[in-house]
């Protein structure tokens, strides 16, 4: 719209966001964070839309994961190097089972910021505010520990950028080879609790064998080395997300410069609020997480908001409702699309719906939890005749403790042995890829149905 402007959602409602005390300090913060370069391009984020826009009618798919928050103090090559290594590998398993291209986003180098059910924390009858990310507060539970820091904010830039850089190399540089790919897959397949995926595996071998063998190999074919990889975070902080905003000088349109694709999350989806109102001017590929209490007619206006020319790739709404409520909740929403002939990206988030509290007192998901939302995701697209385009994971290429289940069957009592997250329990990585060929399974009886159904 052309009389947007990025500080427009400050005459807005605003909801999990801190309070900062030193009104000063912040506004130097800004001032210097407006100063430096943005962490990505325009050009970058008109690819990613059309990619995701493909995936929206079923010609690509989309795979997004990482960090449930970014950590300041677990931040390493290595951590960002096994990430990015596992999704690859899920990228290639879910590549195999789709038979089209998949689309990765990662949720990095930028999801420092998290909200949270409760302005306020209570232990051992002192109450404190709530940690609220490393770009805003600390983790330790002291009062001078969670005062709202400003200065944060350009730590939390300077390692986006650490990690955008390693990204890149990664992606371009022969990290990402398909021969290379696959052999770290054929590892865990071969694994004696994971051998129900070694025919799959083997399968995406003897696809590998014929390329070589035809003359299709990385060092021939750049495609089958490097990969596109694209980063994204909720947009929760609109301090840092507006001093990030820029114009781009090819198009005259306005760019958040903090990711490729930023998200709305559920508490934060007001149509009247500030988060919807930074949103609707940029123009990223925008997400829209969709919880039980999203009603249709919050979602028409937030179509209307969100993506008033109706461009493909440009909304991707992200369901979240637990295992067990989707049938509940998702058909009405995609009922509500259809009589809008809203152009949407359907993908399916497991996660959020699906935290307990173990029995050994630890926050976790229970993998069978998260695998059965995303069937019933697959069911209620399948029946509704529309496309499920993608799949969101809060995950890690570490070898963590914090959702139980799996083939390495991680159980209650063994949370407490690697339990290393800031904020709610990610997927590790034999989860991870356990899930990916779970979820590779689902497209591929999909495209059977569907050449079954145009043969009849």
């Amino acid at each position: 719209m052309s009389d947007w402007q990025k500080t427009g959602w400050r005459a807005k409602p605003r909801v999990q966001m801190p309070e900062y005390v030193d009104a000063a300090a912040l506004a130097e913060v800004e001032a210097r964070l407006a100063s430096y370069p943005p962490l990505v391009f325009a050009g970058e984020a008109r690819r990613l839309k059309r990619e995701l826009g493909a995936a929206a009618r079923g010609e690509a798919f989309l795979l997004q994961g990482g960090d449930c928050a970014e950590s300041f103090a677990e931040f390493s090559a290595d951590n960002i190097r096994d990430t990015f290594k596992v999704m690859l590998q899920m990228a290639m398993v879910l590549t195999y089972g789709a038979k089209v291209p998949v689309v990765k986003v990662g949720r990095m180098a930028g999801q420092f910021a998290k909200p949270r059910s409760a302005p306020t924390e209570v232990k051992n009858g002192v109450e404190l505010p709530s940690y609220r990310g490393d770009i805003v507060n600390e983790l330790d539970f002291t009062p001078e520990a969670r005062i709202p820091n400003p200065d944060k904010m350009l730590r939390a830039y300077t390692q986006a950028a650490a990690t955008l850089n390693l990204l890149r190399a990664f992606s371009k540089g022969g990290f990402a080879d398909v021969h290379r790919v696959h052999s770290w897959t054929l590892g865990f397949a071969e694994g004696a609790d994971a051998e129900r995926y070694l025919d799959m595996a083997n399968r995406i071998q003897d696809t590998i064998d014929f390329m070589a063998a035809a003359g299709m190999t990385g060092e021939t074919n750049h495609e089958l080395s490097q990969v596109d990889f694209y980063t994204s975070h909720e947009a929760l902080l609109l301090e840092y997300e507006e001093a990030l905003t820029r114009i781009d000088s090819t198009s005259g349109q306005w760019l958040a410069g903090s990711g490729h694709m930023i998200w709305i999350g559920d508490r934060t989806r007001q149509p009247d609020g500030a988060h919807v109102e930074f949103a609707s001017g940029v123009q990223n590929p925008i997400g829209l997480k969709c919880g039980p209490t999203t009603t249709a007619e919050d979602l028409k206006v937030l179509m209307s908001k969100l993506n008033p020319k109706n461009e493909a790739g440009r909304l991707t709404l992200i369901a979240r409702f637990g295992a067990g409520s989707v049938g509940d909740h998702l058909p009405r929403l995609v009922k509500t699309v259809k009589e809008e002939g809203a152009n949407v990206l359907w993908s399916c988030d497991p996660m959020h719906g699906n935290t307990i509290k173990s029995s050994t007192g630890y926050k976790t998901r229970p993998f069978e939890s998260v695998l059965r939302e995303v069937r019933e995701f697959f069911q209620v697209h399948s029946a509704e005749g529309t496309v499920p385009g993608g799949v969101h994971f809060e995950m890690t290429g570490q070898d963590v403790t914090e959702c139980t289940g799996g083939v390495r069957a991680v159980s209650d009592e063994d949370l407490s042995d690697r339990y290393h997250t800031a904020c709610d329990p990610r997927l590790n990585a034999s989860q991870a890829l356990e899930l990916a060929f779970l979820v590779a399974e689902e497209l591929s009886a999909r495209r059977a149905e569907a050449a079954a159904a145009a043969v009849g």
